[in-house]
């Protein structure tokens, strides 16, 4: 994967022309994308009024569920207190409820072996961290994001090899640890959408 590709403030950006995707993956994109969006900062204006305004045919899966809850908690949850809770459970004084990075989850602690894995291979794909960036790579957004860039460049050895190797083992309890914050209200729905996309994942890659 020879694209030009920085994070920056845990997004992820590309500059390299793509494939065509299948709807399959094309949705999939759509909901890395998305987590990536909702859980590297606060949440604008524009975004809740795109919330509040999906539309759901049906909700007899899993994922289309966790749309419907989401899009509900949109139109009945402001948008200053969706950014307070934002702040109470990610920043808060000192730091959030919770930690949202892999090496925490993997470890118990900040910029461990994890991370250094993490760096190694994202260099390997491509990735290059820009020097104004201040979370570590191992943020659930920005691994999100990454596998939104996957997705799109179209190899399903690297998306498999990449959301095995290093959102596996950790992702699904942090999503459950989201959904069951104390300062969690409109992030509940948001823990449910990461649980639903990240469960259909381990099932796709886990099939022979």
């Amino acid at each position: 994967m020879s694209a030009d590709l920085i994070t920056t403030d845990n997004a992820v950006t590309a500059t390299n022309a793509l494939p065509v995707l299948s709807d399959e993956d094309h949705l999939r994109a759509e909901g890395y994308a998305l987590l990536g969006t909702l859980l590297r900062g606060a949440l604008s204006d524009e975004l809740m009024q795109l919330l509040a305004g999906i539309e759901i045919e049906s909700a007899h899966s899993p994922i289309e569920h966790a749309y419907s809850t989401l899009q509900q908690s949109a139109v009945h949850t402001r948008v200053e207190a969706a950014r307070q809770e934002y702040q109470s459970l990610f920043i808060g004084i000192g730091r959030g409820e919770l930690l949202p990075f892999g090496s925490w989850y993997q470890t118990g602690f900040m910029m461990e072996k994890p991370l250094v894995k993490l760096r190694q291979d994202l260099q390997e794909l491509g990735f290059e961290r820009q020097q104004d960036t201040h979370e570590p790579e191992d943020h659930v957004a920005a691994l999100c994001e990454v596998m939104t860039y996957l997705i799109e460049a179209g190899s399903t050895e690297q998306q498999q090899r990449f959301f095995r190797t290093h959102m596996q083992g950790w992702i699904q309890r942090f999503f459950d640890d989201l959904q069951n914050a104390n300062n969690a209200n409109f992030y509940i729905a948001v823990g449910q959408l990461g649980e639903a996309l990240l469960q259909a994942e381990i099932d796709r890659f886990d099939q022979p």
